[in-house]
């Protein structure tokens, strides 16, 4: 399944993507914007391990985001179980030298959609730092809507942050 975002297309990871996985997510900058399981240095043990794992994923809920051919970036959506089983996670990262294109919020939207439709979910959200402007943007040019500010609730490089909650709403 492919999905054409305009500026970008999602699709599933191939055990082929591992090379240029490992060029975009080797990034410290990335990193500190990231959750702790997503590692730095980012190594070609760690890309051949994650395009393995993604290739495989059933129901498909993590996506290429493919740049002429090029794996340049992931998203995807964490479902949840139980009573939050109509509520996903979304989580995304980008090669650095793709940002400020427009193209994260494309595929945002891209897969927003894609929840919603595949897996009959109520409610899609976020949770970036609040020093992650550029997250934020995305977010909001995605159509989500900030909903709050969860106060010291992560700590990342030693340092503990404040993360604001975004969700798109069916």
């Amino acid at each position: 399944m492919t999905i054409d975002c305009g500026l970008c297309r999602l699709r599933p990871f191939q055990l082929s993507d591992a090379d240029s996985v490992l060029k975009h997510a080797n990034n410290r900058a990335l990193w500190l914007n990231l959750r702790d399981r997503f590692p730095h240095p980012y190594t070609q043990a760690d890309a051949e391990w994650w395009v393995n794992f993604a290739s495989t994923l059933s129901p498909l809920t993590g996506f290429a985001i493919d740049i002429d051919g090029e794996a340049v970036g992931a998203i995807g959506l964490e479902l949840h179980s139980d009573i939050e089983r109509c509520s996903a996670e979304v989580g995304y990262w980008l090669g650095e030298q793709h940002w400020g294109k427009g193209i994260m919020s494309a595929a945002l939207r891209a897969i927003t959609d894609y929840g919603f439709n595949q897996f009959e979910l109520t409610r899609i959200y976020a949770v970036p730092f609040v020093r992650n402007a550029p997250s934020v943007r995305i977010l909001e040019k995605a159509g989500y809507q900030l909903e709050g500010l969860m106060r010291r609730s992560a700590i990342k490089d030693g340092v503990i942050l404040d993360q604001f909650l975004y969700a798109s709403v069916r």
